[in-house]
């Protein structure tokens, strides 16, 4: 039988995230019907609140899914089989969305990049111009690549498209940047918008949506790929304009409650909050790393750093995993594994959701004491952290 850990459990992944405990209250529901005056104002209540997390004031299909689904349902819901789309590449999660979109016909061109800086605008815009026939129908982009942590200026891929005078739709993943850090859908210019609800938004997983502009329908309404379950067209003749089948109603209890959270605390304070704590979590890895043959930050760029996870890159000599066991079994501290090509050559430190500066250094100084046990070489990051917390 597994021995009892005192005290509070730290989580630290990079999604799911912490619950708050007025969300779990919330969701504390028995059944109802879900076509009842009482659900569907609850109902009405959450896409409002999306609605203002987006800045976007269309449509929203949500479905009972984890962000796969919602990738699956855009992908079919827009486009052809033979059809030509542009994803960005940069970490695990933009390939696996490329080879999610190919297994339905749709042919995928992957702009290869640095996986530690992303994508170069000038790269893209020479793709997108030397495009003279407008085969690419879409761009497809990770706003938060969650694998590396680095994250990608969206305004800049809009005006890569516009100065390509390219009319190629614009496809955006926010399952780790919303309600994170700054997000802008209309005046980005972004057609849609894939989310999920188990990271900034604070939720259980399971409940996933895709936003979409008025040039994102019209491409739908030509849409061949075959498609039953996440069809938009029946969906569109709903009142939920979402679901094919039962509603869960659990989920939009909590997110009534979060999104409550979010924009009583107010959205620029939210991304500030959660740059304050990004920002502590980089001094500290900045100062683990000034010891030779120590940890790195993985990202390069820091204009491109994310604010919602720091992947830390460890020594060659060293699985990242044996630091990430310790953690786990001493200090009862929980946090994110490499993937695909980065599988214990790094660990991640989640920074996002319901999350404060005392929740941040417990885990930084758990982490600290894990590269010690280690024996990996390391300055004094939680030093690095508080200073910077009280500059």
């Amino acid at each position: 039988m597994p021995v009892r850990k005192p005290g509070r459990h730290f989580f630290a992944n990079p999604g799911p995230t912490n619950i708050p405990d007025s969300v779990l209250r919330a969701m504390d529901r028995a059944s109802m019907d879900f076509v009842e005056a009482d659900f569907l104002e609850i109902f009405d209540t959450a896409r409002a609140g999306l609605q203002k997390l987006l800045f976007h004031d269309g449509e929203i299909f949500f479905y009972a899914a984890t962000g796969h689904g919602a990738w699956e349902a855009t992908m079919v819901n827009l486009f052809s089989p033979g059809d030509t789309v542009l994803v960005i590449g940069g970490g695990y999660f933009s390939t696996a969305w490329a080879a999610l979109t190919a297994k339905f016909g749709i042919q995928v061109e992957m702009l290869e990049v640095d996986w530690r800086r992303g994508v170069e605008m000038a790269h893209l815009q020479a793709t997108l111009e030397a495009d003279k026939s407008h085969k690419i129908k879409a761009v497809c982009a990770v706003h938060n690549e969650t694998s590396t942590s680095v994250k990608l200026p969206l305004p800049e891929i809009r005006a890569a498209l516009n100065d390509a005078r390219h009319p190629a739709l614009f496809l955006a993943d926010t399952i780790s940047s919303l309600g994170c850090f700054e997000f802008r859908m209309a005046d980005w210019g972004i057609d849609a918008v894939v989310g999920g609800s188990q990271k900034g938004l604070m939720l259980p997983a399971g409940l996933a949506f895709t936003a979409v502009s008025a040039k994102g329908l019209a491409a739908h309404k030509k849409s061949t790929c075959p498609k039953f379950y996440f069809d938009w067209s029946p969906m569109l003749e709903r009142r939920f304009r979402s679901f094919t089948g039962t509603v869960p109603i659990v989920p939009f209890f909590g997110m009534v409650e979060s999104l409550r959270l979010l924009e009583d605390e107010g959205f620029e304070n939210v991304w500030a909050r959660h740059a304050r704590l990004a920002g502590a979590t980089r001094a500290a890895a900045k100062a683990w790393a000034s010891a030779n043959d120590g940890v790195q930050l993985y990202c390069q760029d820091p204009s491109r750093y994310s604010d919602s996870v720091t992947t830390i890159l460890v020594p060659e000599t060293v699985n990242a995993d044996a630091v990430r066991e310790i953690l786990r079994e001493k200090f009862n501290v929980s946090t994110g594994g490499g993937l695909a090509a980065l599988n214990g050559h790094v660990f991640r430190i989640g920074h996002m959701g319901d999350l404060n500066e005392p929740m941040i250094l417990g885990t930084l100084a758990a982490v600290e004491m894990a590269l010690k046990l280690s024996q990996i070489p390391h300055g004094p990051g939680v030093a690095a952290a508080m200073e910077f917390l009280t500059a």
